[in-house]
């Protein structure tokens, strides 16, 4: 076996390498010398992500990947983060560090100093010094494998009883972690190899917390703009205030909580909780005498429709009537889509709705008129109008849904005494441990993979090769208007990945290993790996996530 080589083939500038066995691939891009405008972080492996201290030994196809890469800033932003929470602990040696939700382009944080002492505006600067002093320091991040059970002690010594909950859940005989200095952390993905290569970072007071920014994905000397969004924030402190309360907060609580066999009563209860914010906006909806229209607005898989007929129940008990209008109804016919940067039909665009027509038949039927309204059939791109006259009954109002609902140029004619607007999102505040978010992307994502497979009959690829596009036009046209909303709806619920992931895991478990898809499958299997699955027996008809995996007693 001396001088074993294998070869290695570069995604990047497809050329083989022969090199030595168990060579690394920060060794073998040393080697490569491979040209990037931006710093490499991490690699692919056969569309596996890897860090840059993993070891080959055999032949592999290996795609280096800076941090205009998701992977790759996915690295980056773990590494920031493993780096600030040994900065609290270097400056508050009993302070607890607690990574609480994406917000704004970077990660809400807080702080719980002894004594519930709060974090000053000289507290957060001294962090962000600390920070840059161990970045400038050029740590190594190693990696440690070992038996689980010793990794629970590890952190049980450290009082991390969330990542504690966690590894206990964890069906893995081996488990690897991360060192920086004495601190160890636990990832569920590879770091960078050093502090050196966190670039850009800034820490800004944000409410009661702080905001943690890690640098633009195409620049990696600077952070990325960002917007204060205190209503968003409001809403996601006020359901962790609640799951903290009732324990779940984490995944590996709510695993606990599942072998104890309390599924049924998570379920119960938090779904009766969500209906109650559902009542508690009709309430005010009626209040509203002079409200009219009601604008219902979202990201994609939020959850929007089942809302809508819900919140249409709500009302009913009120006495109030309601007519539901979809705004997909009113898509320009396709040969009129607007076309995006890369000459790409763009579905997102708020120009792909004929406002025109929309902005008609609202006012007349605000107006006490009949109109006959449309419905898109999607197979021939074009408007089929319903030959039934529909009008507004005394004391009736709208129900709009559609993604542009809370953009300022809709119905601007119309005055705005009228109009009730109304955020939908799945706004998880669920994390793996205190140090490990799970995004709102995910979140919906997974649900957008059940529905497709389930009721579309799409593959789990072409989900995955639309998303990207999808959260283009969420950027564009939909997160910059959400804090316009009069009230702000939090769709998910903590129980929903493990009420999901018997249909997720096996969807995703059709993807190739060749597909270019393959890494990020691989991501949230890995993202599984941590839940313990819940059966659906106990989850009402009338739930929010029967839009996703069936069920339902409402029609779509």
């Amino acid at each position: 076996m001396e001088n074993a080589t294998l070869e290695l083939f570069c995604v990047n500038n497809q050329k083989t390498y022969t090199f030595p066995l168990g060579i690394s691939l920060m060794e073998a891009l040393e080697e490569i010398k491979l040209e990037s405008d931006l710093p490499i972080v991490s690699a692919k492996v056969n569309r596996v992500n890897k860090g840059m201290d993993f070891r080959i030994y055999s032949p592999k196809d290996v795609e280096y990947l800076s941090i205009k890469d998701d992977a790759g800033m996915r690295a980056y932003i773990r590494s920031l983060h493993f780096i600030i929470y040994k900065a609290v602990k270097d400056l508050f040696p009993n302070g607890k560090l607690i990574l609480e939700y994406p917000l704004s382009e970077g990660v809400f944080c807080h702080i719980e100093k002894e004594k519930d002492a709060d974090i000053s505006i000289d507290d957060l600067q001294k962090l962000k010094e600390q920070v840059q002093k161990i970045i400038d320091e050029d740590l190594t991040f190693h990696f440690k494998e070992c038996k689980r059970e010793e990794a629970i002690e590890l952190f049980r010594k450290k009082g991390m009883e969330d990542k504690v909950h966690l590894l206990e859940t964890n069906a893995n005989l081996y488990l690897r972690y991360y060192t920086l200095g004495d601190e160890a952390d636990y990832y569920y993905g590879c770091l960078v190899p050093s502090t050196k290569y966190i670039s850009a970072f800034d820490i800004v007071p944000y409410g009661n917390g702080f905001l943690v920014l890690g640098c633009d994905k195409n620049n990696s000397k600077k952070v990325p703009s960002f917007r204060f969004e205190y209503k968003l924030l409001s809403t996601l402190q006020e359901f962790d205030a609640i799951n903290r309360q009732l324990g779940l907060d984490t995944v590996g609580k709510i695993n606990n909580a599942i072998i104890e066999g309390k599924s049924a009563e998570i379920i119960k209860v938090t779904e009766a909780l969500q209906e109650r914010k559902v009542a508690s906006i009709a309430d005010e909806i009626v209040k509203r005498e002079q409200a009219k229209v009601i604008l219902i607005s979202g990201p994609s898989s939020s959850g929007k429709t089942t809302f809508a007929k819900r919140l249409a129940v709500q009302l009913m008990t009120q006495l109030k009537k309601s007519k539901p209008v979809s705004m997909d109804n009113y898509f320009v016919d396709r040969d009129f889509t607007p076309l995006d940067e890369e000459g790409k039909p763009d579905y997102e665009s708020i120009r792909a709705v004929d406002m025109e027509l929309f902005t008609q038949q609202v006012s007349a039927l605000l107006n006490g008129e009949g109109v006959y309204m449309p419905k898109y059939d999607f197979a021939s791109g074009q408007k089929i109008f319903s030959t039934k006259e529909e009008r507004l009954e005394e004391d009736e109002i709208l129900l709009i849904e559609g993604i542009h609902c809370l953009n300022p140029e809709i119905l601007k004619t119309i005055p705005e005494e009228t109009k009730y607007r109304i955020y939908v999102s799945a706004l998880t505040t669920l994390s793996l441990d205190y140090h490990n978010c799970i995004t709102m992307s995910d979140n919906r994502l997974i649900r957008r993979i059940i529905r497709d497979v389930k009721f579309r009959k799409y593959s789990v690829q072409r989900t995955l090769q639309w998303w990207t596009e999808v959260r283009k036009g969420e950027k564009k046209w939909i997160f910059p208007f959400q804090e316009n909303a009069d009230v702000i709806f939090n769709s998910a619920l903590p129980y929903e990945l493990a009420l999901l992931k018997r249909q997720a895991v096996p969807a995703l478990e059709t993807v190739p290993c060749d597909s270019p898809d393959y890494s990020e499958v691989k991501r949230l299997l890995n993202l599984f790996s941590y839940v313990t699955p819940i059966l659906n027996d106990e989850v009402p008809q009338t739930s929010l996530l029967r839009e996703f995996f069936g069920g339902s007693s409402f029609r779509y």
